[in-house]
């Protein structure tokens, strides 16, 4: 039988549901992997049963019953498969039944935050920690994350595999660590809602230009992280930089889901309510006292969000904060955003200048990032025919639709000005996406005339 079509509202509410639900089997299941696999089983079935019975009155339950159930049967398989002792033992002591669905012992909201600690466990290398919670809580697949990690697909399934391994091994309990443990872990919990934030906000590939459930459930557990860490600066200010930016959601695309850059955005589309509440949190942060890479985006969001109009932007208050926070990272994008509010303030010839080490920077290798940059500058600086060809490479080489129709018709225009048609983004010869394709960069604009970020 052929699925039925997933409604939208049903996807979104098995990818809320699959973090606490895979939560809850962790709180009875030690076998990290068992668990997710379970849990994965489970939400096949529903996206096979609910578009045809409509969905239950009680959709967590009717996960957790159906990914126990799975469980319960792995768990027999393996028994099966040893000797009568070991199996009566495990039977008496590992082996637990289907409940009810009405029951759901364990199942709380709250799990999905707990599972987030979990994943970001000190055992884990940092990259292993993101990894695993990317795949585990932000429900990003691993081709997704290879993208923003700059690795092989292959590479990345290696980690994650070997994350859950650990976590497996290592024994940690489930369960919400203490204060001064949390802290311990806080750097990688960031960086983890940060990606999964910025995947969200302009995804690495694909149709659409956003992906709204992962930005906003970034948003969510970084409140939560907040709540439960009121003092920690640097929750605070990557909650404002996460409001500062998705404030302008609603400005972002037009009709057909085109690209608006930042200077076209109609403002008065722009959240106001999340601006105020961003604004806030970043002074609260900055008066703090520690100036942290969140702080400093954050207070360029700002500049940017706070600016009646395009014109009005305060870029020598950008150049400078991008000055502060190239003292505290080796970001390549930091250095491409650098370079970009440079050209703002100083011309578009200081910008290129400054874009020159980056071509030789392999961590940019085969990213449109750096190519669309240079475009725009040279655009600017007059140099139209080189402009074009930069647009064109980097339309060919990114995996978002809607950054290469915009790329493809800035070359368009540029080649033609009396022509919006004349290169059509279906007439790009792309080549297959590479690892480095898709490099992440901070939700900060990275010019007033380049897309969004």
């Amino acid at each position: 039988m052929t699925p039925l079509p997933l409604d939208p509202g049903i996807e979104r509410l098995l990818r809320d549901l699959a973090p606490v639900v895979l939560g809850a089997m962790l709180r009875r299941q030690r076998d990290f992997t068992a668990a997710e696999d379970a849990v994965q089983e489970a939400l096949v079935a529903a996206t096979s049963q609910w578009p045809r019975d409509g969905v239950p009155d009680n959709p967590r339950g009717w996960l957790y019953r159906v990914a126990q159930r799975r469980l319960t049967e792995h768990v027999r398989s393996e028994i099966a498969r040893r000797n009568r002792e070991a199996a009566l033992a495990l039977e008496t002591c590992d082996t637990v039944e289907p409940t009810a669905v009405t029951e759901e012992p364990g199942v709380d909201a709250d799990d999905t935050l707990v599972l987030l600690v979990m994943c970001c466990h000190p055992s884990l290398t940092p990259a292993s920690a993101i990894a695993l919670t990317l795949r585990a809580v932000g429900g990003l697949t691993t081709s997704e994350i290879a993208r923003a990690f700059l690795v092989p697909e292959a590479t990345m399934g290696q980690r994650i595999s070997r994350a859950k391994q650990i976590i497996q091994a290592s024994a940690i309990p489930f369960r919400m660590p203490d204060a001064d443990e949390r802290g311990a872990r806080l750097d990688a919990v960031l960086h983890v809602l940060y990606l999964i934030f910025n995947e969200g906000y302009t995804s690495s590939s694909g149709a659409a230009l956003s992906r709204t459930d992962l930005s906003n459930e970034a948003i969510r557990l970084t409140r939560e992280v907040v709540r439960l860490l009121p003092a920690g600066g640097n929750a605070a200010a990557l909650l404002a930089l996460m409001l500062l930016t998705d404030a302008r959601r609603a400005a972002r695309t037009g009709r057909n889901g085109e690209l608006i850059p930042l200077d076209e955005q109609d403002r008065s589309l722009w959240n106001r309510e999340q601006i105020r509440e961003g604004v806030a949190l970043a002074e609260g942060a900055l008066a703090k006292g520690a100036i942290g890479e969140y702080q400093l985006q954050a207070a360029i969001a700002a500049v940017h969000d706070e600016a009646p109009r395009a014109a009005d932007t305060d870029w020598p208050q950008i150049l400078a904060l991008y000055e502060m926070l190239m003292r505290i990272t080796e970001s390549p994008v930091v250095a491409l955003n650098h370079a970009a509010a440079t050209a703002m303030v100083h011309g578009p010839d200081a910008g290129l200048a400054l874009l020159e080490p980056l071509r030789r920077d392999k961590r940019l290798t085969g990213s449109h990032r750096l190519d669309a940059v240079r475009a725009h500058l040279l655009e600017r600086a007059g140099r139209r025919d080189a402009a074009v060809a930069l647009y064109v490479e980097a339309a060919a080489r990114t995996s978002s639709a809607p950054e290469r129709d915009f790329l493809a018709m800035k070359a368009a225009r540029l080649r033609d000005p009396g022509s919006r048609d004349q290169l059509k983004p279906d007439r790009l010869q792309r080549p297959a996406p590479t690892p480095a394709a898709a490099a992440r960069r901070p939700p900060p604009a990275v010019s007033s005339r380049a897309p969004d970020p």
